[in-house]
């Protein structure tokens, strides 16, 4: 069954994760998606890779996709990516601000050949302000947005400790850029109208923020205004970002009181997360733990007055030594029980084999022509009347180039002259 994007065509200018998850998102929702890569390939075809060219990071990236190598450095490879466009919907890219100028491959160049062309771009920092112009990675927009901060990690060293498990603003553009395509062709299915989208990994941070980062003055002059001023006066004595983080850590707020409920402990063969939201959350967890002596939820409980922080410390002593006695299965089982919020803290690399992932079909079997069959983790999205996902794998570097081209009108007479030229093709084939 055809997916929702059927017959819609992307061509795809991106490297690492925020630019081809674009690409993947979309694939998924049927479309048919063709990565342009340099004769190098993409960078992430290197991180651990476990064959040249070829790496597990690369082929979560990029299933789904089509491939052809084309050299945007030369006359020639310009002109084939202006030739192709015609026959495209969609164009994608995250390269560098500036890159695609230079290329030949932003939005008013390609437009030319393609008036109602849907052009997507991500950049680390936006296309305006004073940082317009720099590169940008998950890591530094991580720290620049406060979500490093906003953690409240800190390495041993002293060194801010960023997220690592992921890449949060990298995925987020991704997903917000394949939603402002579907929107994008569906307002040029009604009017005719191409239109340019982009995304910024700065404005994901702040949207995995959105609450917290909002201005809200009335509630803001009692918790943020005399936070601001502490950090400013901490800066200004010379603290360390270590010290920083701390003071923060052990600053009363309102919401202490209720972590001990929303938080990680652990047991004997590992860690239960527990993920109560409201009071009655809190109760299921009360009965499974049997506390009876937790006066947090009381009505004349106040969680900043200064016996605050004494309640909250006996409570999730509690907690921690009550989990500490048991097993994850012994108290998952008695958590279910009571109907309380609470999750086993599982590893990644059990996560395929997990019964629930497998009864939901969350991994899709791909079989690679270089590799063999692979499972990777399918469309994020399910549709009842249309087909989601794919089984294409991700594209071997220049396995398709002179496929496609023969599909876009190209005679193998000129594709022999441009591989000889150097404007496709990978380098080790030049």
């Amino acid at each position: 069954m055809p997916g929702p994007l059927d017959r819609i065509k992307v061509l795809e200018l991106t490297q690492i994760i925020a630019g081809p998850y674009c690409g993947v998102a979309l694939a998924d929702l049927g479309a048919e998606v063709v990565k342009l890569e340099s004769p190098e390939g993409d960078a992430a075809r290197k991180i651990g890779q476990f064959a040249p060219g070829e790496s597990k990071a690369f082929h979560g990236l990029n299933r789904g996709k089509r491939g052809l190598v084309l050299n945007l450095a030369s006359p020639d490879g310009r002109a084939v990516a202006h030739r192709l466009i015609r026959d495209f919907d969609v164009f994608v890219t995250n390269v560098r601000p500036g890159v695609a100028e230079r290329i030949g491959v932003d939005y008013e160049t390609l437009r030319q050949f393609r008036p109602d062309l849907i052009y997507f771009d991500v950049t680390g920092f936006g296309e305006r302000g004073p940082s317009s112009h720099r590169a940008g990675s998950d890591a530094m927009v991580q720290a620049y947005s406060g979500l490093v901060a906003g953690d409240l990690k800190v390495a041993p060293n002293g060194a801010p400790e960023q997220i690592t498990a992921t890449a949060p603003s990298d995925y987020i553009a991704a997903l917000g850029g394949a939603m402002g395509v579907c929107a994008a062709l569906y307002h040029r299915e009604r009017t005719g109208e191409g239109q340019r989208i982009s995304t910024s990994l700065l404005g994901a941070g702040l949207a995995l923020q959105a609450p917290w980062a909002a201005d809200v003055p009335v509630s803001d002059s009692i918790l943020i205004e005399p936070l601001r001023r502490m950090m400013s006066e901490m800066r200004e004595s010379g603290a360390s970002y270590a010290e920083m983080i701390e003071a923060r850590r052990s600053r009363p707020t309102q919401g202490k009181a209720f972590r001990i409920y929303y938080s990680g402990y652990p047991v004997r063969d590992g860690a239960i997360i527990l993920g109560a939201l409201t009071p009655q959350n809190r109760d299921q967890i009360r009965t499974a733990l049997g506390i009876t002596d937790d006066p947090i939820d009381d009505d004349d409980f106040n969680a900043i007055g200064p016996e605050a922080d004494a309640v909250v410390a006996r409570v999730e002593a509690q907690i921690r030594s009550k989990l500490a006695s048991g097993t994850m299965a012994e108290w998952m089982a008695r958590l279910d029980a009571a109907g309380a919020p609470a999750s086993p803290v599982n590893w990644l690399e059990d996560m395929a084999d997990d019964p629930q992932v497998v009864a939901m079909n969350l991994m899709r079997s791909i079989d690679h022509p270089l590799t063999g069959p692979e499972r990777h983790v399918g469309p994020l999205v399910e549709m009842s009347e249309t087909e989601t996902g794919t089984d294409r794998s991700a594209p071997p570097l220049d396995s398709e180039t002179d496929a496609i081209l023969l599909e876009h009108g190209f005679e193998e007479p000129e594709i022999v002259r441009l591989r000889a030229s150097g404007a496709i093709g990978a380098a080790s084939s030049t």
